[in-house]
């Protein structure tokens, strides 16, 4: 199947006119869902473009009691460092949802996120699954989450909820959600700001990369992923 039956991909303007369509596209998926079942769980990503969407999530009218929220992937680092996605996401989301708002963080008491699987894999056991919508963002190099190109097939094939990853050019370890749990997703939104990643995604369209985890996932999800474009990265 060509790639460009797999994704549903959506251009806009600029960033505004995108976070208003995704919270659109997001707040339909969540509120179908809760019409199948009384809880459903979302994920969404950290780094730095969140900050400009979540915000029009949260000024979403849903009943954010029955959605628990939890994250795509986190840095080995405490969640009240700048590089905490937690962070971002408390200040983005949680900070304008409810107080009864539930949300399940990846960062543990351990030393690194290799001590912690069991814990996670236990945590991300016990919420509503399969996850009703996962919220991704792209990077340069075509990963999601933290699972990066080159990634070992034990990863990507093991059925627990969560891997361990250990980049030699990051500055620190990471925990993501595996491409088994990414792949169970009922909805999968991709978020792609910046005309580099934009023209990945043209590329990748073109010329699938089996090596990259993007085309993994794809190739593997039962529907379209919804894609959610830009050129222009900041207001």
């Amino acid at each position: 199947m060509p790639l460009s039956d797999l994704i549903h991909r959506n251009h806009y303007a600029d960033i505004d006119q995108l976070a208003e369509g995704f919270a659109g596209f997001a707040a339909t998926c969540l509120q179908e869902a809760l019409t199948k079942t009384p809880t459903i769980s979302l994920v969404v990503p950290g780094g730095n473009t969140p900050r400009y969407y979540l915000p029009a999530l949260a000024a979403c009218t849903l009943p954010w009691e029955n959605i628990t929220i939890t994250l795509s992937d986190e840095r080995w680092v405490e969640i009240n460092d700048d590089a905490s996605n937690e962070l971002l996401v408390r200040k983005n989301l949680l900070s304008h949802l409810p107080q009864n708002a539930r949300f399940i963080g990846l960062k543990t008491h351990h030393n690194n996120p290799f001590e912690a699987m069991n814990e996670l894999h236990h945590r991300i056991d016990g919420l509503p699954l399969p996850i009703g919508l996962t919220v991704l963002g792209l990077g340069e190099d075509g990963h999601i989450a933290s699972l990066f190109p080159g990634l070992n097939t034990t990863d990507l094939n093991t059925t627990q909820h969560c891997i361990a990853v250990d980049q030699p050019i990051a500055p620190s370890p990471r925990v993501s959600l595996s491409m088994h749990t990414l792949v169970q997703s009922q909805h999968i939104a991709l978020v792609v700001v910046g005309k580099t990643k934009r023209q990945l995604l043209d590329q990748l369209s073109e010329h699938p990369d089996p090596r990259i985890p993007l085309i993994w996932l794809l190739q593997r999800h039962q529907t379209p992923i919804s894609v959610f474009e830009t050129d222009t990265v900041t207001r």
